[in-house]
């Protein structure tokens, strides 16, 4: 189970769920005038120095190997994120859609289609009849893309509210493609990344709780994590991989690290020196051992 981001797909909505329109947004009349060999095309690399971005770059080094994200403030006044990737970089907005649009004046497209799921079912009383096109769940791919990045970026930076904002966004879409998708295709491409979205939105939820001392809550969203990642595995039929997928070892070793702030478990520990002592031949000492485990499982019980 790989750890990269979301296949991008080709193309935006060319039409809409239900009776909506078109959600892209895009333009079919190109501007011929700006093709290189048009002769009446303007000299705007004289003209406009200001679009070369090299400065920045020179100013930013990009390292191999690292997810090199920082948090600038904005000509606007806002902050916003920057990934800096080998030939230039992402810039994204913290709050809304990253790359701060508004398809259709909605916060995403995913909104967008989820009104549109709305309105059909107020006029026809159900959702049956109400699916999603193959155009139309690439662009939602493609959207997804962008919160994978930010949720990313926002994961370096230890920002965990927004990454368990977006972990969850995405997560949702997995699961409205999936259940509204025409082609079988688009139901099921995204589900090879849903443990790494999982396991992404357990870390994020469980650092919270973790700065703040809440640290069996913290071991408690670690474990759902990892609970919901077996049943993706058993739902697909293939429980053995389970033990092998590198999302599981990332929450096993946070389980670990979290398990280090918590109290010992007195009766974990007494069942430990019991399998000690019996190795060591040490009965009467066992007997007693086993006497106070019976004890404290009758206080649980």
């Amino acid at each position: 189970m790989g750890l990269g981001k979301f296949p991008s797909g080709s193309g935006g909505a060319s039409g809409s769920a239900g009776d909506r329109s078109d959600a892209s947004n895009h333009t079919n009349h190109p501007d011929h005038s700006n093709h290189p060999d048009h002769p009446n095309r303007p000299n705007q690399l004289a003209r406009q120095p200001a679009n070369d971005i090299s400065a920045i770059l020179n100013s930013w080094e990009y390292e191999p190997g690292t997810i090199n994200v920082r948090k600038i403030t904005g000509a606007d006044g806002r902050p916003k994120l920057q990934m800096r990737l080998d030939l230039g970089l992402l810039q994204m907005e913290i709050q809304g859609r990253p790359d701060g649009k508004r398809p259709n004046g909605f916060e995403s497209l995913i909104e967008y289609f989820e009104d549109s799921l709305k309105q059909h079912e107020e006029r026809n009383g159900t959702d049956l009849g109400f699916h999603l096109t193959p155009p139309q769940c690439a662009a939602i791919r493609e959207e997804a893309v962008m919160y994978y990045n930010r949720y990313l970026s926002l994961f370096v930076l230890g920002e965990y509210a927004g990454v368990a904002r977006d972990t969850a966004r995405n997560l949702h879409v997995l699961d409205f493609c999936g259940k509204y998708a025409i082609d079988e295709h688009d139901q099921l491409i995204l589900e090879q990344y849903r443990p790494y979205i999982i396991m992404m939105n357990a870390r994020a939820l469980a650092s919270i709780e973790k700065e703040n001392g809440n640290y069996a809550i913290a071991l408690d969203l670690v474990r759902q994590g990892l609970q919901d990642i077996r049943q993706f595995f058993i739902r697909f039929k293939q429980p053995e991989a389970f033990k092998q997928s590198n999302e599981v070892q990332i929450l096993q070793r946070f389980a670990r690290e979290i398990r280090q702030h918590l109290p010992p478990d007195p009766l974990r520990q007494l069942k430990r020196e019991l399998q000690k002592a019996l190795k060591d031949e040490r009965y009467e000492e066992a007997a007693k051992l086993r006497d106070e485990i019976e004890k404290l499982e009758h206080t649980e019980s």
